[in-house]
């Protein structure tokens, strides 16, 4: 009977809806658990009803279990319908369109868990009020209360409870104040979000002399403070010295979280006890009991806590009837659970034996076949039998042909039973595994040890995702979010575990709003099932059956760009990757090409990259049936796209390909967004579906090639910026449908951390991080060269033909436009007439600027994967590493050691220098060439005869034996004149970079890539800066960001003074008095690599400082007095990217929480320029000061940028008008701290604010990405929108603060635009070494000279010279034609069209005879490429 019964699992398709509503009612009801009789006296007896849930299953349990419960439900069903809707609100009114309702994060209503005893009688009543940070308490204190209700015959409870984000509600926390008025005992746990902390503080502790009983478990130390049984107290918690808190100090193991020391005092109790006083013993074992009884869970062990409680410290008199209070009931501290096991295991043999011989055979599975998944679980949930989450994803699993070893602790210490439970005998006995905790690994939410778990996790070597509960949110409430998941749940349970190396956040349950219980989300789950075992699948395969879809990019489209990623040589890179692959065993066909101009043209055929016609290589034709059929969104693509096939990637019929098979292995080129050239999709506040194109191409990748991994070649592609939720997709989110259940590896640049963690959390990438080209310093050329040779001459001669010599210098500055940044003599003027001092400032200024633009780092050349720096290229690197102070490990930069041997400080050498000083410009230049020799003879000491390093020898090493020189770095010191300079003095900081020149030549970014592709672990590592952080190498990393809550850090805040004191100085010189309003921009990557100092800027400019809390996360603010400010608060409006949103909107709440704090101060109007701007708005629009002090604006959720650069790259724009209409919808979305879980379109509000702004600033941070790599920067830039709204005409300054290097400036906008240009566009340096790449550097030049026109379009920022010397540079030498026509026809036609358009469009004044020139070409060039 029980076999016919687990026989007939694949016939469960049909009892789909009985299984959802199974699950929906079981999980919201709450059954009592106990042992279900299956069939043939089979007995579940760990499996309670309310875990027969999976709807997508094909599990044979819960057929048998379903056979028993459907009578009762078709009984039940129309009562508990009805039931459910009596106690919940619609969801219309629960849930808001782009958010929840009111902008918070959850609309449950703690009146629906308030107990009241149906009839009290004479009996004495105690009340008790709870607050929790998870829902699976709810369900068990409800219980508990109703079961003391109907069972003592003298006492009742009252009780109320609170999941902890419901307190943000003003009305709910009115009634929490008053409910805690009036209550006997308070309970608490896990409330470790500090500004909801502060209020359960500010409610409990008012009363907490006059309740009964206050019982807090691990929380925040102010919330632990609050404890109270008897004379047991936490009041010196974080304060002073504890006796029992240091001996959980002393006793909890390394690297574990406070619940863990509580958890070994809990085990240990009598050792404590003995030392105390009797009633302190008493007190102090009710405690311990309580947390016991806690932590068991059941309602069972809830009812004993509360029992216990009311009859020692609430009654004075035994008033319970019946028995003794029972001891707590628990299961085993650890062990692995099976929801149809007989009972938990505590040894993995026992578990597998009976998982081989017992289970598999019963569910159809062969164990010798199978993957098995591990699966680690939260105690908590199995103790108060909320688990039909996980019973869910078990048996999801077990349907999909997998087994499952499920572990648990009940410690926040994860790492421990992977250890013990998923190895035996040493070797790993899960293909994958699956955190269900929402936790990082070690410590929970509170405090975690990241290498611990790395360790752990590195030791297991096999992929680790990290699935999120919806914890903060009722499953109705994240469904309806555009955000998605709650933002102190991303911080929490998404960004701490990447820093494990976790990939892959899916959310598989959500917390239902009336019981809080879990409930299991089907599709969600099926994913989640499916992609693990495609992850294990990896493992199993043989690499020559494994298929790979390699996908490279092409964007902006049409014109040359296949293959597009950020400083990466992108074919060059597949071309080694192939070999690699074929070395390893893939499939890769007979017919390989045998150079990288082979894959190119195998590829593109002719280097159009045309998408509008099929002129790429058609890998494969998708007829519209076959699309519709294997795709199931296909019919919600046509609001947008119409009916397929559509206009792109088509021929009319079918669905086109594009890219080329080789063997098991395809070379795909994804798709375009298809609305770049589209003014009118352009405007759109959110963005448009992908089109038919797009999806027919991943079908192809999913069901028709049937893929083991995708590949996705460089930063960056568009699949994760397409439309749907911030974090946590749904299945309606493109990202997810898109990317279906293949395993997603993705290249990507390491300076670029934050656009690799929204590929990570919407695409489900497993990054692996490429080092960008090393930067060089950028030297001088042509005039600027011969200015520089004519300065060197007058140091010599300066007193005898000195004013001859700076006649020259002038003249010749001139003619590289130097006097659009240096205040020059005028032409005519004769410097003899000057004294020697007053030529030494001329000269000393232009050298100022020269010595700017000679030393400006850039990038040089494009990366190739798998191909190590050499050592020059190594040195460069090192010597930009060694001239950085390094407070935090005390290592002095080299610049500070050389300035302190001269007795000088180094920031006063800066100082003089940027004032024209001549001679401490010679000198600073000197200590640049001194610290590059250095560096130099250091590297030189390991470099091999190929001019490689490949063993690293000690740099320090050998000293004596260096017979009286000193180390080769002091001997070429003492060659520059430092030689008062010694060993010791250099012995730290080459220490260190010896430890950095390890890492810069170690290459580990193909290994990483095989590595995933046989199922293994990924070492994860941060990105950013390598110069600024050297533990971004070496790469081939999966790459994190940082933890969201630890900026700014005090250093970032210290650097942002400064930034912010050097322009507020520089426009009170220019302009004579404070700027009002300042317009900023805020970007992801930026704040990762600073550790927020940008964030910190806005706090200084406002007069606001960010302060930690008592877990040193930084969620608090405080004014700062205006005296101590010393100037006014100057107003702000912030404008953040979508990728700044995704990452940080808890700092965004910092933010605006900052801007309210201020306006809301009594301070004069012209000291306090925020709440001045205030008043005004506030009756402008009729609402309240606070809510006019709005002013941190970015995108609608799941959109991104203004879409200005799409406009800019692809010419599909009319006018200004146009770009500034888009900015103004699209980044015109409103943060409001008071309402969190919405982004409101106040466009509005945005124009009043921008029309008030003097000052327009953004940040430079990194030497790889500047103004004209990326068009980013213009994309969001406000400049000349602000001077369209401002009533008085006045165009706004714009500054940009430049922290590439130790000597931080502050410059406008127009002279960091130069400065750009003579480094890069205009350098022979830069355009030589890009033009080595051949096609893929001719594309980066054209993407230069295009962004420098996004300048003039967006800023005016742009002069004239630089149109015309890129011209004389590109177009008018015939040669220089020549190479780029050959190299990249379709690049080089779009340079062509760049310098017509910004003729056309009046950027550019040139001769007729240029635009002559430009005009032939493009005809010729057009006919080259048409084949005429």
């Amino acid at each position: 009977e029980g076999t016919q019964v687990f026989a007939a699992a694949h016939l469960e398709l049909a009892l789909q809806e009985l299984r959802m509503l199974t699950a929906t009612l079981t999980a919201a009801l709450g059954f009592s658990p106990g042992v279900t009789r299956l069939p043939n006296g089979f007995a579940g007896t760990a499996l309670s009803q309310h875990a027969l849930t999976p709807v997508a299953s094909r599990s044979a349990a819960s057929s048998g279990l379903e056979s028993v419960l459907a009578p009762l439900l078709e009984q039940q069903q129309q009562q508990q319908q009805q039931q459910r809707r009596a106690l919940r609100a619609p969801s219309a009114a629960m849930v808001a369109t782009g958010g929840m309702g009111g902008g918070l994060f959850t609309q449950s209503n703690p009146e629906d868990r308030r107990v009241v005893p149906d009839e009290p009688g004479d009996r004495q009543i105690f009340k008790v009020v709870y607050v929790v940070l998870e829902s699976q308490y709810q369900s068990s204190l409800s219980t508990a209360c109703k079961r003391i209700n109907a069972g003592q015959e003298k006492v009742a409870v009252e009780c109320s409870g609170y999941i902890l984000e419901e307190l943000r509600d003003p009305a709910n926390f009115e009634q929490f104040k008053k409910d805690v008025a009036d209550a006997n005992i308070f309970i608490g746990s896990l409330i470790f979000v500090q500004e909801l902390a502060d209020k359960v503080v500010e409610a409990v502790e008012p009363y907490r002399e006059t309740m009964d009983a206050v019982c807090v478990f691990p929380s925040m130390p102010a919330v632990m403070r609050l404890n109270k049984i008897g004379s047991f107290t936490m009041a010196s918690m974080g304060q002073s010295k504890n006796v029992m808190l240091d001996f959980m100090k002393k006793n909890k193991p390394s690297g574990t979280s406070f619940q863990d020391g509580m958890l070994k005092l809990v085990r240990t109790l009598p050792k404590v006890l003995k030392f105390l006083p009797g009633d302190k013993a008493k007190d102090a074992r009710s405690f311990m009991m309580s947390l016991q009884y806690w932590l068991g869970g059941s309602p069972e062990n809830i009812e004993a806590l509360l029992l216990n409680l009311a009859s020692t410290y609430v009654f004075e008199s035994d008033l319970l009837t019946g028995e003794v209070v029972e001891p707590p009931t628990v299961i085993p501290d650890q062990g692995i659970w099976h929801p149809v096991a007989p009972r938990v295991f505590e040894t993995n043999e026992e578990y597998i034996q009976w998982l081989r011989n017992e289970h598999a055979p019963t569910i159809g599975v062969d164990p010798n076949k199978a993957p098995v998944i591990g699966v680690v679980l939260q105690k908590s949930h199995i103790n108060t039998k909320d688990d039909a989450h996980y019973v869910a994803l078990i048996m999801e699993i077990e349907a999909n042909g997998g087994l499952v070893l499920p572990i648990y602790t009940g410690s926040l210490d994860f790492s421990k039973p992977i250890e013990d439970y998923f190895f035996l005998n040493g070797r790993s006995v899960v293909d994958t595994t699956i955190n269900l905790t929402g936790f990082a690994l070690v410590g929970g939410p509170a405090t975690q040890d990241h290498p611990k778990a790395i360790a752990t996790l590195k030791k297991l070597n096999r992929p680790y995702l990290c699935a999120v509960p919806a914890t903060f949110q009722t499953f109705e409430e994240w469904k309806d979010s555009e955000l998605g998941l709650h933002p102190v749940q991303v911080a929490l349970q998404v960004a701490l575990p990447e820093l494990d190396g976790a990939i892959e956040p899916i959310i598989f349950a959500g917390r239902d709003g009336v019981t809080g219980r879990s409930i299991p989300q089907s599709d969600r789950i099926e994913t989640l099932a499916k992609r693990a075992i495609k992850w294990s699948n990896l493992s199993a395969k043989k690499n020559a059956d494994k298929k790979v879809a390699i996908t490279v990019f092409s964007f902006p489209p049409d014109k040359g760009n296949v293959g597009t990623a950020a400083y990466l040589n992108v074919f060059g890179s597949i071309f080694e990757a192939l070999k690699t692959m074929k070395a390893e065993g893939y499939d890769l066909g007979a017919e390989l090409p045998t150079d990288v101009e082979g894959l190119v043209d195998a590829v593109l055929h002719d280097k159009e990259a045309s998408m509008a016609s099929p002129t790429l290589n058609v890998a494969y034709s998708m007829s519209v049936a076959e699309y519709k059929e294997l795709t199931p969104y296909a019919e919600d693509l046509e609001e947008n796209w119409g009916p397929p096939p559509g206009q792109l990637n088509t021929d009319g019929q079918n669905l086109l390909v594009y890219g080329v098979r080789f063997g098991n292995v395809f070379i795909g080129v994804q798709p375009s967004f298809g609305y770049e050239g589209d003014p009118m999709r352009l405007l759109y506040a959110k963005s448009a579906s992908p089109h038919h194109g797009f999806a027919a191409y991943y079908t192809y990748i999913e069901k028709v090639l049937e893929a083991d991994a995708v590949l996705h070649f460089g930063t960056h592609g568009s699949l994760e910026f397409m439309p749907g939720k911030q974090v946590g997709m749904s299945g309606g989110c493109y990202p997810d449908r898109l990317i279906q259940s293949t395993p997603n590896l993705y290249y990507y640049a390491a300076n670029n951390p934050s656009e690799a963690t929204i590929a990570k959390r919407r695409s489900y990438a497993n990054t692996i991080s490429y080092l960008t080209p090393p930067a060089e310093n950028a030297g001088l050329y042509k005039g600027l060269k011969e200015v520089g040779e004519l300065i060197s001459s007058y140091q010599g001669l300066r007193e005898s033909r000195g004013a001859s010599i700076v006649n020259s210098i002038v003249a010749t500055a001139r003619t590289c436009n130097l006097d659009k940044d240096v205040d020059l003599p005028s032409e005519d003027f004769d410097t003899a007439e000057l004294t020697l001092d007053e030529r030494d400032i001329i000269v000393g200024k232009v050298y100022s600027k020269i010595m700017e633009i000679e030393s400006r780092l850039l990038p040089c050349g494009l990366h190739t994967v798998g191909v190590p720096p050499t050592a020059e290229e190594a040195i460069a690197t090192l010597v930009n590493i060694a001239s950085i102070d390094r407070p935090e490990d005390e290592i002095d930069g080299l610049p500070r050691i050389l300035a302190r041997s001269v007795g000088r400080d180094i920031e006063d050498i800066y100082r003089s220098a940027n004032a024209g000083n001549l001679d401490d410009n010679l000198l600073s230049e000197n200590i640049k060439e001194a610290i590059r020799a250095a560096v130099r003879a250091s590297v030189e000491r390991s470099t091999d005869a190929a001019g490689r390093v490949t063993e690293v020898n000690p740099m320090m090493a050998s000293l004596g034996a260096v017979l009286g020189g000193g180390s080769p770095m002091l001997s070429a010191l003492k060659k520059q004149g430092f030689d008062k300079v010694q060993d010791p003095d250099l012995e730290k900081l080459f220490g260190y970079l010896e430890f950095c020149l390890k890492q810069v030549v170690a290459d580990n970014e193909m290994g990483a890539l095989i590595e995933g592709l046989n199922g293994e672990y990924t070492l994860p590592g941060p990105g950013g800066d390598p110069i600024r952080n050297p533990l971004v190498l070496p790469t081939g990393k999966n790459m994190h960001a940082l933890d969201p809550q630890a900026i700014p850090t005090i250093a970032a805040c210290d650097c942002a003074k400064v930034m912010v004191d050097r322009l507020l100085e520089r426009q009170v010189a220019e302009e004579g008095e404070y700027p009002e309003s300042i317009a900023f921009v805020l970007w992801g990557t930026d704040n990762i690599k600073t550790y927020g100092e940008s964030l910190a800027q806005v706090l200084w400019m406002v007069g606001v400082r960010p302060l930690p809390d008592s877990l040193g996360r930084v969620n608090q603010i405080e004014a700062i007095p205006l005296e101590e400010l010393g100037r006014p608060r100057v107003d702000v409006v912030v404008t953040c990217s979508g990728v700044f949103r995704d990452l940080f909107i808890n700092q965004m709440n910092l933010l605006d929480r900052a801007v309210k704090l201020v306006a809301e101060l009594d301070e004069p109007l012209d000291q306090n320029f925020v709440r001045k701007h205030a008043l005004e708005q506030a009756e402008e629009f009729g609402v309240s000061v606070r809510d006019a002090a709005t002013r941190v604006f970015s995108n609608a959720a799941g959109s991104y940028s203004a879409n200005v650069g799409l406009a800019i790259e692809n010419g599909g724009w009319e006018g200004e008008q146009q770009l500034q209409e888009q900015f103004t919808s699209r980044k015109g979305f409103a943060f409001n701290a008071d309402r969190p879980g919405i982004l409101d379109d106040k466009a509005d509000m945005f124009k009043s604010s921008l029309k008030k702004v003097d000052v327009t600033f953004q940040n430079l941070d990194s030497s790889e990405i500047s103004l004209t790599d990326v068009s980013h920067y213009f994309d969001s830039d406000p400049t000349k929108v602000v001077g369209s709204l401002r009533t008085d005409g006045k165009k706004p300054s714009s500054f940009v603060a430049d922290t590439t290097t130790a000597n931080g400036q502050v410059r406008t906008l127009s002279e960091t635009v130069r400065l750009d240009a003579r480094t890069k566009l205009l350098n022979p340096k830069f355009y030589e070494g890009m033009l080595k790449s051949g096609y893929e550097g001719t594309r980066e030049i054209t993407k230069r000279l295009r962004n420098t026109m996004g300048w003039s379009a967006t800023a005016g920022a742009v002069d004239n010279f630089v149109y015309e010397d890129a011209n004389d540079v590109f177009i008018a030498d015939e040669e220089m034609q020549k190479r780029l026509l050959e190299t990249n026809p379709n690049a080089f036609r779009d340079m062509v069209t760049t310098f017509l358009e910004a003729n056309g469009r009046g950027y550019w004044e040139t001769s007729e005879e240029n635009l002559d020139r430009l005009r032939q070409l493009y005809a010729e060039v057009d006919d080259k490429i048409e084949g005429l």
